[in-house]
Parts: C-alpha cells; structure tokens; sequence
C-alpha cells in the first residue's frame, strides 16, 4: 500500500558492515512533532551505539519497533504523518510495509562488504573504502588500535558533498600487519603515498588520535598536499598522553581488561558492548598484531610514557584552515592539549564526551565537520 502522506523510519545502515541494529531506548513518545535532525530513537549496533535522528518532519504517529527488538536495516521502526491520518490508513501502512518487507540478501550483503578495497601502497598492502564522487576529496585516518569503522557515522554524511576514503593504518584492521616504519612521519608518508596511489593531487585531511598526529605531520612535511586538517582528540599538541592504556592494549588478551580499556575511550562506558570487545580480540589475536602496535607506539611515546612528536609550533606556521574538536572527558589525550594555540587554529571541546567523540557526539562532530 502506497501513501504519500504517511513516511516510514526505518532501520538506518551506518557504515559498510552494518547488517542489523538493536532498539535501545526510544527519545519520543507518539504525537510528537518531529523536525530533521530531532533525535528519535537510539540504536546499537555490533560496534557502539548511535542515535537515529529524523530525516523528515513529521508527527510521530505509530513505534512499530520494541525496546531490544534486534532489526535488519531496512526493517520499520515507527511513522509518521500529518495528524489527518486516520488511525486506519496508519494501521494498513504499517502492515502492508510488514507483509512486503524483504530483508537484506546475505549475498547482497556480501557485496556490499567487498565494497572495500584493497591497494598496494608504499610496500604494504591497504584495506580503504571509498564513498561519494564529489570534488573535494577527504581523506580518514584512524588513531592506535583502531580501524576505518572509527568513521561508521562520519564518512556517509560528508560524502554526500565530497569523495571520502577511510582505510585501515598498516598494523591495523585488515591492512598489512608488518610495520615498516611505524613513526608519525613514517606513517605520514604511507598517507602520501595513499594518495598518489588513488592519484589524488591534495586532499582535507581527518584524524582522531594518532591519526591526528599523522594527519599534522603530513601537512607539515607536504604542504601543498593537504588543504584542511580536521584533528579530533589528536596526538602530537602535547606530551600528556595515557601511556597505561596503550600498553595495556597491546599487552592484554584478557577479555574482562579488555572492555575495561575500552571503556576509558568513552565517556558512558555502557556504549562499549560485547561485540566491540570480541572485534579487539580477535584483531589482537591476529599473527604480527602486537608486534605492530608495539612498533607504532614506540614511534610516538618515549621512554618516559610521554608523547615524542610535538608540533604546536610548526602548526602555528600552517596557513590551510584548521579545525580542532575534543570531547572534555577525554581519558586518553587531555582536551587541556587544545588550549593556547596559535589564533588560526579553531577549537572546540565538546562538553561530557570522551576520546571517541566521533562515535559518541556524531552528529555535534558531523556538523562541526560540514561547516
């Protein structure tokens, strides 16, 4: 049954792997008047939990969905028309949408996931995905321990305007697990080479954590490469950093310690759910994995557990536009580190989030991102 009048909410798909999510907690009571971008519902998937915001204005006028209903993407959740509506024409929308709902093929699935790529890049061997075909092309990168699902809720919606790839650092993910130069300038140039790989001129430039650090060295050493540095709770704008827990990641293959380091990158340690610890397990358990990420770290903390690559003063030299934003409650690298630097780097510390603000702020990140 079509009607125009009426508009479904439907299980949003977040990311290349997303293949269902769980209900958490609906925002809104039925009868609510909805603008775009009002939060609805939150939703956890297999890596953390994000909330569904509305992509259209409307009453809320039915929730199919139930609280810990666990959903294909593309199922119906709930929806909403004008109040004209009679509670009927609602009633045989919502069936109707029931009785003809196909889920997602597996194989289809398959191909979606073989949307990743791989490319040889500067003796390594690199996992990276691409989305959207406009002009300015974006390039993610992750922090330590990390992978491109860092980006489940910011490479969709900027590539809307722009081409975006994120890709797994070499040590991570399922890119190359042999490091051959693990040091921030090292990893600097893998990007590079990245780029000239994808035969990309210059690139906006994304990084979270040591990503961050990555992200500022290479606009650092290749200047006419890079037009814009977005750095989220990055490394290298001072020497704190929370060495117990990059050791304790390499080191631990306990999963009790593992959720508990795991924990300290978020501010509600509720997001970080069973399937998130297994993904780190399991990604640690990989032949090289260690050795890697030992490697890595040693190329930026030294002895001391402080962090060794500074660059507050040459950021202060860059003239492309650069965009800082930190969560307060950063565990990890202090939001302290965004305080007095040079005027043309713009900051922003949003107030009761962690070090992956990314995940857990989307949508103040995303906008922060787009402007």
């Amino acid at each position: 049954m079509s009607n125009d009048k009426i508009t479904a909410i439907t299980m949003p798909k977040w990311g290349l792997s997303m293949t269902e999510g769980k209900v958490m907690e609906w925002l809104v009571e039925e009868g609510t008047d909805l603008n775009v971008g009002d939060p609805v519902v939150d939703i956890e998937t297999e890596k953390i939990a994000n909330t569904f915001e509305a992509l259209d204005p409307g009453i809320l006028r039915k929730k199919v969905a139930n609280l810990d209903d666990i959903l294909p993407i593309g199922a119906l959740l709930a929806v909403l028309a004008p109040s004209e509506v009679p509670d009927n024409e609602i009633d045989a929308f919502v069936s109707d949408f029931l009785e003809n709902y196909v889920p997602p093929d597996p194989e289809e699935e398959d191909e979606e996931e073989s949307a990743y790529q791989y490319i040889e890049v500067d003796g390594y061997r690199l996992r990276y995905s691409q989305m959207g075909t406009g002009v300015e092309k974006i390039i993610l990168i992750h922090g330590f321990g990390g992978d491109a699902d860092r980006w489940l809720f910011t490479q969709q919606p900027l590539s809307e305007k722009a081409t975006v790839y994120a890709f797994d650092l070499p040590g991570h993910g399922q890119s190359s697990k042999s490091v051959n130069d693990g040091t921030v300038s090292g990893l600097a140039g893998t990007v590079i080479a990245l780029m000239d790989s994808l035969d990309i001129a210059e690139a906006r430039l994304i990084g979270h954590s040591l990503g961050g650090a990555i992200a500022l060295q290479a606009a650092i050493l290749y200047p006419n490469r890079v037009t814009r540095l977005d750095l989220i709770a990055p490394a290298g704008l001072g020497g704190e950093i929370n060495v117990d827990y990059i050791n304790g990641f390499i080191e631990t293959d306990n999963r009790k310690e593992m959720k508990g380091l795991l924990q300290q990158l978020v501010a509600d340690p509720e997001l970080v759910n069973r399937a998130l610890v297994n993904d780190m397990l399991q990604f640690k358990r990989t032949d090289g994995v260690s050795d890697a990420l030992s490697q890595i770290a040693a190329g930026f903390i030294n002895d001391e557990g402080r962090q060794s690559r500074i660059m507050r003063e040459e950021a202060a030299l860059l003239t492309i536009p650069i965009n800082l934003i930190w969560g307060s409650l950063d565990k990890i690298i202090p939001a302290d580190h965004a305080r007095d630097l040079s005027a043309q780097i713009n900051s922003t510390v949003l107030d009761g989030y962690g070090h992956l603000v990314q995940l857990e702020a989307a949508t103040e990140v995303n906008a922060l991102l787009e402007r």
